[in-house]
């Protein structure tokens, strides 16, 4: 009985994890340890596994989210702005935040294949993010942007408004040129092509620049004000040879003015929330001064009257800067971005305000009283089309027309005043050197004969 039982103990001792009843194996502590170490490294890598499939979920759902809002701006980021586009294949390759698999998970095979006689596993350690992939920032999706797109501006009014906070000092040098003929035939015909009387042949040459400074502040995302300081600088040749008056040279009468020109204010404020296939809608409205000289300040080329009066050309000695008149012009812009082009236009209506008992100056300081006067109204629009060629450049095309009503004096039309229609043909260009430059050229072609021959406009905005 001894002897069986210290045989037993010896056996323990010799073999074990054998159990000499039933021939079942047991197990000894060491073995349970690790066993459980594996059972508690598994639950763990599982659970790490499914944290990394919620997050990966939540990261689709994330690019979905910003696909849908890259197709909202993409005619703002691309067609329109000139700036440097943001590619939807490109968010596809956005690195996932905390998301790395460079730790391997443990499979559940190589568990189960593990042999029982290996040293407990230490607790794997967290996962830890890679420091190239934790430096890239996951996207996030860009604040809806509201306000219309950016064109190669070609009128005088822009359609896009500066940001809120944002400050714009946009330099600015026009240039304009005109030539017109006129022959004035006063007399009578014996037989056609034979003419007795005075034939007034004159032409004239009139070149004016105008260099600009202004400014425009973001007072929120839909509206902005605007300040405009022009300074004008102008020149004109009257060529004029009558005949059948004992003479046959040519005359020139010569004349030029420069000087402060009429500052402007204006407001905008954007009125919807447009986008692709949606127009936008910038209400505007326009405040001209008459700070400039105008035509009632300079000396006019005339003895004692100019009405009625043989002696001068009746022409001014010195050429006027402003228009005289104070003027209100409420208007509105209007977008409607289509791929691939954005079309653009506006409308507006231009008041002139009455001045009352205006005179003139003639030679002699001499003043000639003319009365009450009121510059024609001007209803003007336009219409145009925009569309960027790359990242940085871009064209517009379009046209621009004004009908200017009829002058009157003491409540009745002048003499000799008509109603005047100035149509331009315009095309123009921008280019963007950076965030905060660019430039912008525009070519002007009159197609009526009362419009400037020629205008040639560049403007660039700094932003600030």
């Amino acid at each position: 009985m001894g002897t069986h039982g210290h045989s037993s103990r010896r056996l323990w001792w010799l073999a074990p994890g054998l159990l000499l009843a039933g021939g079942a194996y047991a197990q000894s502590p060491a073995d349970s340890a690790r066993l459980d170490a594996l059972q508690r490294e598994i639950a763990a890598q599982t659970e790490r596994l499914e944290g990394l499939k919620r997050l990966l979920a939540e990261q689709e759902g994330e690019l979905d989210r910003l696909r849908g809002a890259l197709d909202e701006q993409r005619l703002d980021t691309t067609r329109a702005k000139g700036r440097e586009a943001a590619r939807s294949d490109a968010l596809t390759q956005v690195p996932l935040a905390n998301v790395t698999l460079a730790q391997s998970v443990l499979p559940e095979s190589a568990v189960a294949q593990a042999a029982p006689t290996q040293d407990p596993m230490p607790p794997a350690p967290e996962p830890q993010p890679d420091p190239a992939v934790a430096q890239q920032p996951v996207g996030r999706a860009p604040e809806s942007d509201t306000r219309p797109p950016e064109i190669a501006q070609i009128f005088e009014q822009p359609g896009v408004l500066t940001p809120p906070g944002k400050f714009v000092l946009e330099p600015s040098l026009e240039f304009d040129y005109s030539a017109n003929g006129r022959v004035a035939l006063v007399g009578f015909t014996i037989i056609p092509a034979i003419l007795i009387g005075l034939i007034d042949v004159r032409q004239i040459k009139a070149t004016t620049a105008i260099a600009t400074l202004t400014g425009r502040y973001g007072v929120s995302k839909r509206f902005e004000l605007e300040a405009q300081v022009p300074y004008v600088y102008s020149y004109t040749d009257t060529i004029s040879r009558e005949i059948f008056t004992g003479t046959a040279v040519d005359n020139v009468f010569e004349s030029s003015g420069h000087g402060l020109g009429d500052i402007e204010l204006t407001a905008r404020y954007q009125i919807n929330q447009g986008g692709p296939d949606r127009p936008f809608w910038v209400g505007w409205l326009r405040y001209k001064s008459r700070t400039g000289k105008d035509l009632f300040e300079v000396v006019t080329d005339c003895v004692t009257r100019c009405v009625a009066n043989a002696t001068g050309t009746g022409l001014p000695l010195e050429l006027p800067t402003g228009s005289g008149f104070e003027s209100l012009q409420p208007g509105v812009t209007w977008l409607y971005p289509s791929d691939p082009v954005v079309f653009f236009g506006s409308f507006s209506y231009l008041h002139n305000f009455e001045r009352s008992d205006v005179s003139r100056t003639v030679l002699g300081g001499v003043e000639e009283p003319i009365g009450d006067v009121k510059a024609g109204d001007i209803i003007g629009f336009n219409l145009g089309m925009g569309l960027a060629l790359n990242e940085k450049a871009a064209i517009s095309l379009g046209y621009d027309q004004s009908t200017v009503g009829r002058t009157q004096q003491n409540g009745e039309d002048a003499p000799g005043s008509v109603r005047v229609v100035l149509g331009t043909l315009l095309l123009g260009g921008s280019y963007r050197f950076n965030d905060r430059v660019s430039l912008n050229v525009a070519l002007g072609v009159g197609v009526t004969r009362d419009t400037p021959d020629m205008t040639l406009t560049a403007r660039v905005p700094i932003s600030f």
